[in-house]
C-alpha cells in the first residue's frame, strides 16, 4: 500500500451484520402494540410513576435537611481544633499550605503530546495557509484550461514547494486532465494531493532513520548562524540523555564567543560535558580533543557544533575538510551523520543554503527548525525533490522536548489533512 493510500485511503465498507443490526434497530414496531392495554391500566401506570417520583423527592429533601444539620454543627468543632493546633504548633499552617499545593500539582499532571499531535500543531500555519489558497483557487475557476494550470503553478511556488516541484506537478496534472477528460477543477483536487504525496514518496526509500552505532556515534552539525543549530544540539543532548545514553558536546565554532557560551550553557542546563578550547583556537584541535575524550570515556553520542560562515565559503570548506580528517584519524568511519540545520521560516532561502552547503561538504541529513512559526513547511518537498537529502530531525517548537526524528507519513498527514 502506498503512502497516499495509508493516509487518505477509502473508508472500509460496513459489514453486512452491522447493516442488518442497524435495520432491525430502526424498524417501526408501533403497529404491534398490545391492543388489550386499557385506559385504566395506562392511568394506573402514570400514577405509579408519579408516586415513585414523589417518594424520591421526599427522600432527597430529608437527606438534604440531615446534611444541613450536620453542616451547622461541624464548623464549631473545626474552629476549636484549628485554634488548639495553631497554639501548639504555629508552623502547622505553612506546612498544610505546602502539602496542599503539592497535592494540587499531583492531581493535575501535564498531558504529554503524541508525536502526531506535535506534527499537527507545528504544521498548522503551513496547512491552513496552503489549504486556504487551494480552496480559493478552486472557487475562482469553473473550468480546466491553460489559465487554470498557470495559476496553479504560481500557487504551488508561493507555497514554497519549489519551482521545479511546481513545474513537474503542473505538467503531470495536464497529462492527467487529458487522460481523464477532466472538465471541472474539483475533479483534480484529489489528484493534486496525490501527486504531492507521490513526489515525496518517490521510490519509497526515505532513509529517515539516524545511523546510530553500537559504540560511539559521531554527529557533525553545519549551518549558518541563527538557524537554530546550537539549540537543536542542546535539545537532542537532553533527549538522548533521557534515553540513557552518555552524551558529549564539542564547541568547534571557536571564532564566535557567543556560540561557545551558548553551547556551554546548554551543557550545564541538560548536565552533559562540553569540550571547549581557548578563544580563536583551531576548531580541528578542539574536535580532536573531543574525539579522544569521547573514546576514552565510553561516550555513546558525540555532537560537534561548527561555524556557519557561508559568506566565506573557501575558508569554511577548508575548515570542514580539516575537521573531517581529524575525526577520521580517531574513528575512521566517522562522522556517521553530517546534519545541515535549516530554518523552515526562510522558505526558498533554506533551499539555497542546502545547495551551497552540499557543495562544501557531503551532507547525510537535514535538521528542519522553527517549522511551528511559519507557513513555509512546503520547503520539505522542495528539498526532497531537488536535493534528495533526507530530513531526519524536525523541531516542533521552543520547549526542550520539541525535537524529534522526522517521519514523512506523520509530516504529510499533518500538512495535507483536511484538504480532501
Amino acid at each position: 500500500m502506498g503512502l497516499f493510500d495509508r493516509l487518505f485511503g477509502k473508508k472500509e465498507e460496513p459489514k453486512i451484520e452491522e447493516i442488518v443490526k442497524e435495520a432491525l434497530e430502526n424498524l417501526d414496531l408501533s403497529e404491534d402494540t398490545d391492543p388489550a392495554l386499557t385506559e385504566v391500566e395506562e392511568v394506573s401506570q402514570e400514577e405509579a410513576e408519579v408516586e415513585s417520583s414523589e417518594s424520591a423527592v421526599f427522600e432527597e429533601e430529608e437527606n438534604q435537611e440531615t446534611v444541613e444539620e450536620n453542616n451547622n454543627l461541624e464548623p464549631v468543632v473545626e474552629v476549636q481544633q484549628e485554634e488548639v493546633e495553631e497554639k501548639e504548633n504555629p508552623e502547622l499552617e505553612e506546612s498544610v499550605e505546602e502539602n496542599s499545593s503539592e497535592v494540587l500539582e499531583a492531581e493535575t499532571p501535564q498531558v504529554e503530546e503524541t508525536v502526531q499531535e506535535k506534527y499537527d500543531r507545528s504544521l498548522k500555519k503551513t496547512r491552513t495557509g496552503f489549504g486556504a489558497r487551494l480552496n480559493a483557487f478552486f472557487a475562482n475557476f469553473r473550468s480546466v484550461d491553460e489559465e487554470f494550470f498557470e495559476e496553479l503553478e504560481e500557487l504551488l511556488i508561493m507555497s514554497d514547494v519549489g519551482v521545479q516541484v511546481a513545474s513537474n506537478l503542473t505538467e503531470e496534472l495536464r497529462y492527467e486532465a487529458k487522460l481523464e477528460n477532466a472538465k471541472k477543477p474539483d475533479a483534480l483536487r484529489r489528484v493534486i494531493i496525490e501527486k504531492l504525496v507521490e513526489l515525496y514518496e518517490k521510490d519509497g526509500n526515505y532513509d529517515e532513520s539516524i545511523h546510530f552505532q553500537d559504540g560511539l556515534t559521531v554527529m557533525l552539525f553545519v549551518g549558518v548562524n541563527g538557524v537554530g543549530k546550537t539549540t537543536s544540539i542542546g535539545k537532542l543532548a537532553h533527549r538522548y540523555k533521557q534515553e540513557g545514553k552518555k552524551v558529549m558536546l564539542v564547541a568547534a565554532d571557536t571564532f564566535r564567543a557567543g556560540a561557545v557560551a551558548q553551547l556551554a550553557e546548554w551543557g550545564r542546563r541538560v548536565d552533559v560535558p562540553v569540550v571547549t578550547g581557548p578563544e580563536k583556537a583551531d576548531p580541528a584541535s578542539v574536535v580532536f580533543d573531543g574525539m579522544e575524550r569521547a573514546v576514552a570515556e565510553g561516550i555513546d553520542i558525540l555532537m560537534i557544533d561548527t561555524a556557519g560562515r557561508l559568506q566565506n565559503k573557501d575558508n569554511l570548506m577548508a575548515e570542514l575538510e580539516k575537521i573531517g580528517r581529524i575525526i577520521k584519524r580517531v574513528v575512521p568511519e566517522a562522522p556517521h551523520e553530517t546534519f545541515l540545520a535549516l530554518d523552515a521560516s526562510t522558505g526558498q532561502n533554506a533551499l539555497v543554503q542546502a545547495k551551497e552547503f552540499s557543495k562544501i561538504t557531503p551532507l547525510t541529513a537535514i535538521v528542519l527548525t522553527k517549522i511551528d512559526g511559519t507557513a513555509r513547511g512546503g520547503v520539505v518537498l522542495a528539498i526532497r525533490e531537488e536535493l534528495n537529502i533526507p530530513v531526519k530531525l524536525i523541531g516542533f517548537g521552543e520547549k526542550i522536548d520539541d525535537i524529534g526524528e522526522f517521519n514523512s507519513e506523520n509530516f504529510m498527514k499533518g500538512l495535507l489533512e483536511g484538504l480532501i
